[in-house]
């Protein structure tokens, strides 16, 4: 490949414990989300590359899938990883850039942690240094929301992408769907490094997937007004996360958690499967203080964890996942205090 003309940089954190999930859709109408933005990153490198030196003006290196392929603008027959291709096309880089972008991430695809909404907010970062202007964290959100809703015609919410571009610790309140305001948590630095200390991710071993389950709940949930017990119980759990983790009280925040798992079971039982009970039933014995199942729920996905004060019962979990399900797996997590961060390597 030709030497580079310049070399852009973006990396987005992915999302957990998004008590109040489900409220952010366009059939909840309103609502009000507590998350929390974590590495590990989803990343984006944009190779800028001289048009009349490369056969293909624009490509896409898909690193976690082994592929790398070119994306004709205006064709819109995307079989390769569409999410991808169409924020390319959305972005609109002028006809006289040529370039190949890189996306990788380590978190594994389809564990309900927002990892795709991340990957389109560090891509579309990236492209937006191409393009004249520059949007704020909330415009990119907002791109990438519209990508999977409008472009892509599926089912949608709007907090991954807030998280994503945000970071942090985040209160989200949205008044009117898709709008919405993000508050960020700042907390002392003696809370932040507790709660680092306390969460744990695990992935229960196979990816999730939209399925009959959530058309169903869907469906129900399209049928009741937006002030029903069912949306309501959830939007409630976001505010109590919140006053926990400003009042540094953990056996509150586990509590908020887990009502929250106990409201997506009230949506439809298989929301929290087998697989995750099992996990919830090990944290227990190792004192959680709360779980939350992270994203809509269902078959596959993850889980987050919130321990007690001593660290060894969180090693002693962490060593008996893979004695309790082989297929259990932990992902180390860190909180990221900023966003999507965007960069020229020098």
């Amino acid at each position: 490949m030709a030497a580079p003309l310049r070399v852009i940089n973006s990396v987005a954190p992915i999302r957990i414990c998004d008590n109040g999930g489900w409220t952010d859709t366009w059939f909840a109408e309103y609502g009000a989300i507590f998350n929390i933005g974590v590495y590990p990153y989803a990343e984006a490198q944009l190779k800028v590359l001289r048009r009349d030196e490369v056969d293909d003006r624009i490509v896409i290196h898909a690193e976690n899938y082994g592929e790398r392929f070119p994306v004709q603008p205006g064709n819109r027959e995307w079989n390769h990883h569409p999410l991808l291709e169409a924020a390319v096309e959305y972005m609109d880089v002028p006809d006289d850039v040529a370039f190949e972008v890189a996306i990788y991430s380590e978190a594994p695809a389809g564990a309900s942690t927002g990892t795709s909404a991340a990957v389109t907010v560090a891509l579309i970062g990236s492209l937006d240094m191409l393009t004249p202007g520059r949007m704020t964290p909330y415009e990119v959100a907002q791109t990438a929301q519209k990508i999977e809703t409008e472009m892509l015609a599926q089912q949608c919410g709007i907090q991954d992408q807030l998280c994503s571009a945000f970071g942090g610790i985040n209160y989200i309140e949205m008044y009117q769907y898709p709008q919405a305001s993000v508050s960020q948590l700042h907390v002392p630095d003696t809370t932040w490094w507790e709660l680092e200390k306390r969460l744990v991710l695990v992935f229960l071993g196979k990816a999730h997937s939209s399925s009959d389950v959530h058309e169903t709940v869907i469906a129900d949930l399209e049928g009741a007004p937006p002030d029903s017990p069912k949306l309501e119980d959830l939007r409630q759990t976001a505010a109590k996360s919140r006053d926990a983790v400003y009042a540094g009280d953990f056996p509150s925040l586990g509590r908020a958690m887990i009502e929250n798992t106990e409201a997506q079971t009230r949506l439809h039982p298989a929301l929290v499967g087998a697989e995750a009970q099992q996990l919830i039933e090990l944290a227990q014995v190792h004192g959680a203080l709360g779980w939350k199942v992270n994203g809509a729920g269902g078959d596959g996905g993850s889980l987050t964890l919130l321990m007690g004060a001593e660290s060894a019962q969180k090693r002693r979990l962490i060593r008996d996942l893979a004695g309790a399900n082989s297929h259990f797996q932990h992902i180390p997590i860190y909180l990221s205090r900023y966003g999507l961060r965007v960069w020229d390597t020098p």
